[in-house]
């Protein structure tokens, strides 16, 4: 497009080759703006000297701080890197710069943090060595039964009136409502029809009919079984786990997963063990949920990481990882405290049937959120991670080669 000669905004920003301007010929305005009070000159000193005085102060107040992790602004333009490392870098969003961010320690305290794991971990083994597990009828054999009645009844009231009739250590579970009732009880001397007649009778409670509709005994050995398959879940689990992430991530970080999952899991048997609480099927589904929840956290921090990894420059792996632990902080508080209201509640209102269950989630969550942040962050960092572990280098096709030729011509003399 051809430029007019004539425009003096065209004339006074192209100047000539001898370098002086041509004279604009249009309208021009002789003297500076001016605004009710006066001319902007002075309004522009006025704020340039307040943005000043800001930035001033504002940089007094970062040097104070002494968790703040400066790093300068960085150009996408520079070459900073190679060429896989950038990349990473645009693969991820871009090169992203730190700034004034306030970064928590949170490696500062990983050797005491270390050392508790392993004495939790210790200290559940030799529970579990020493007092065993109180295992429920699921493992051990024992009897069940369907009850149903009339009207709506207690809980309570259905566990004394067995035990009055010398059937003590009976577990009584609602099924949908309050009239349909699971009994189960210790194994039994009697067969099935002996045992329809003496529950008919045991169960009977005032004003309020009840109907047995059916009765199972379970032996010994199919207890046994399932005690087996539940050892055998735990631990398919746990190598699906070690699969999975390393494959989605990197095997560094995929044993510091397994790691934090199995402590997790140990330390919540470790504590029904010590205490002798109650561990049947409804405990072993929460342990395996549990196994799942901390995974998801342990995830969302690993793909942090693996992002500031690609795109952080000038920082060393410790403070990557204190940045992904500061950045996923929120997440991690919210999500541990909409899970616990909800475990608090079945806790509190979700009868005998859910209380176990609900400790054995409440346990384990706590475990959970410290395992994510310290040992599956830590294990990793003690095997050496870097970011040429999640960097690809890529090695060129064809590499240039220099060749040279000796003529022995050349050496003979005339």
């Amino acid at each position: 497009m051809a430029i007019d000669n004539n425009n003096p905004l065209e004339q006074q920003n192209n100047p000539e080759p001898n370098g002086s301007n041509s004279t604009a010929t249009g309208r021009g305005r002789k003297k500076p703006r001016r605004d009710g009070k006066g001319s902007n000159t002075q309004t522009n000193n006025a704020t340039t000297k307040k943005s000043a005085s800001k930035k001033q102060r504002s940089g007094e107040h970062a040097s104070k701080d002494s968790h703040v992790l400066a790093t300068a602004a960085i150009d996408p333009n520079l070459d900073l890197g190679d060429a896989a490392d950038d990349a990473a870098a645009y693969a991820e969003g871009g090169i992203k710069a730190v700034g004034d961010q306030r970064i928590i320690p949170f490696m500062k305290i990983e050797k005491p943090m270390g050392i508790l794991s392993i004495i939790l971990v210790i200290g559940s083994i030799i529970a579990i060595a020493v007092n065993g597990l109180n295992l429920g009828l699921d493992f051990t054999g024992g009897v069940s039964a369907d009850v149903r009645y009339e009207q709506s009844v207690e809980q309570g009231d259905v566990v004394n009136a067995l035990a009055d009739n010398g059937f003590d250590d009976a577990i009584v579970q609602y099924l949908g409502t309050s009239q349909e009732l699971l009994i189960r009880l210790p194994p039994q001397s009697d067969n099935v029809d002996g045992l329809n007649a003496s529950l008919s009778d045991a169960l009977k409670l005032p004003n309020n009919d009840v109907e047995i509709s059916n009765v199972n005994i379970i032996g010994s050995q199919v207890g046994n079984e399932i005690y087996l398959s539940s050892v055998m879940s735990i631990v398919l689990a746990l190598a699906c786990m070690l699969g999975y992430v390393a494959l989605r991530f990197q095997f560094k970080l995929a044993l510091g997963a397994v790691l934090s999952l199995f402590h997790d899991a140990i330390v919540t048997i470790g504590v029904f063990a010590l205490f002798g609480f109650p561990f049947d099927l409804t405990v072993l589904a929460a342990i395996l949920a549990l196994i799942g929840y901390s995974l998801n956290d342990t995830i969302v921090v690993y793909d942090r990481i693996r992002e500031n990894f690609r795109r952080v420059r000038g920082i060393t792996p410790r403070q990557t990882i204190d940045l992904s632990l500061t950045e996923t902080l929120r997440r991690t508080i919210m999500t541990i405290s909409t899970v616990l209201l909800v475990v608090l509640a079945m806790l509190f209102l979700g009868g005998d049937g859910l209380f176990w269950f609900s400790a054995a989630l409440f346990i384990g969550l706590l475990a959970g959120t410290y395992s994510s942040t310290y040992i599956a962050s830590s294990i990793p960092l003690a095997m050496g991670l870097s970011r040429d572990d999640f960097i690809v280098k890529v090695k060129p096709e064809f590499e240039e080669e220099i060749v040279t030729f000796n003529d022995p011509k050349m050496y003979e003399q005339d």
